[in-house]
């Protein structure tokens, strides 16, 4: 499959799921993999290099820009970290409002 043929078909699924494709490219689709890695599959960071075609020397933190997404909330309070009490907080696509997952 062509990257052309890819990026089509991936913009045709972010319609189908009422999603506007037209910021999306084929680097969002890295990017998104690169978290998933690491946030879901808990790859390190080395291994993640490894299949990004990244640097493993970490002498320029590239893989730094794929893990930090514009979802995260840097003004949680510290205090909350490891506080096993908190509920999982999902940033909302349409308001951009943080709430607590049921």
């Amino acid at each position: 499959m062509s990257l052309e043929q890819f990026l089509e078909l991936f913009r045709n699924n972010l319609l189908d799921i009422g999603i506007d494709p037209a910021p999306y490219g084929t680097h969002s689709f890295r990017r998104g993999g690169c978290q998933y890695l690491h946030v879901e599959r808990r790859w390190h960071l080395r291994r993640i290099c490894e299949w990004g075609g990244w640097s493993t020397e970490f002498t320029n933190m590239t893989i730094v820009k794929y893990l930090i997404s514009s979802n995260d909330d840097p003004a949680e309070p510290r205090e909350h970290f490891f506080n096993p009490n908190q509920q999982p907080t999902i940033k909302c696509r349409q308001c951009g409002q943080c709430c607590s997952s049921a």
